[in-house]
């Protein structure tokens, strides 16, 4: 069937995943990804998961389990600690929160925010020179665009090159940049006096980022946000991140 873990991927993924020693031995855990990633796909509810995957119970406790315990967390942190750190890219990108997912009290508190066109949220993502993600991050929609740089360039190389739209052309963010020994190529602002260095040539790379959004919304569980916990929905962010490398790798 569709979005199954083929051989390569699986051998790539199996060694990431918890052990268990003792107790008793646990549903065969190929067979439960395969039915996470199929609710990331297919963007159905865990209840439409079709039965050769097991019940749907399973694969929702243990895509939550896993994401308490920080397994996906670390499985995109291995994945990426490979990449291409020569250049990279900063971008958001704004999803709509269905109305299932908006449907929670206090729903400001996860990362869901009130604009023009209703309840939105907000990823944030750097990815390498080949397009693939490196960091990832929520906030609600109508957050500014560099509300997590000082986050999501933490881990930033010495001698990267970092791509950014005009939204992240301010002082604070070139200095933090500058102060991890990296260089910034960013279109200056309209009313900025000094003069800024700045490569259009190097510039046109940054499409990469736009094409990471749009292979992680082809899964329909991060094009239209179903999910009322931040956390879930941006595990599934993740999950769509892991699979993107491990097609790669």
């Amino acid at each position: 069937m569709r979005y199954k873990l083929s051989d390569s991927e699986w051998r790539v993924i199996a060694p990431m995943l918890p052990n268990k020693a003792r107790g008793i031995p646990r549903v065969d855990d190929r067979r439960i990804l395969n039915g996470i990633f199929w609710v990331l796909r297919s963007g159905a509810p865990w209840r439409d998961l079709p039965k050769n995957y097991g019940p749907h119970t399973t694969c929702y406790n243990r895509f939550v389990r896993w994401r308490r315990a920080g397994v996906w967390d670390q499985i995109m942190d291995m994945l990426a600690a490979s990449h291409d750190a020569a250049v990279q890219m900063i971008d958001t990108s704004v999803v709509r929160v269905h109305q299932h997912g908006a449907c929670i009290a206090n729903n400001r508190d996860q990362q869901m925010g009130r604009s023009r066109g209703g309840l939105t949220s907000k990823i944030h993502a750097v990815v390498d020179a080949n397009g693939l993600p490196v960091r990832i991050g929520l906030t609600p929609g109508e957050a500014h665009d560099n509300r997590l740089c000082s986050v999501l360039l933490s881990g930033l190389h010495p001698h990267t090159m970092l791509l950014a739209d005009r939204g992240y052309d301010a002082d604070w963010i070139r200095e933090l940049i500058s102060a991890k020994g990296a260089w910034t190529n960013i279109p200056p602002k309209r009313n900025r006096k000094e003069p800024i260095s700045f490569s259009p040539y190097l510039y046109r790379a940054r499409n990469l980022v736009e094409r990471f959004f749009n292979k992680i919304k082809q899964c329909r569980r991060i094009a239209t946000r179903y999910d009322k916990l931040a956390a879930n929905y941006l595990a599934f962010v993740k999950l769509a991140s892991i699979q993107l490398w491990l097609r790669v790798l």
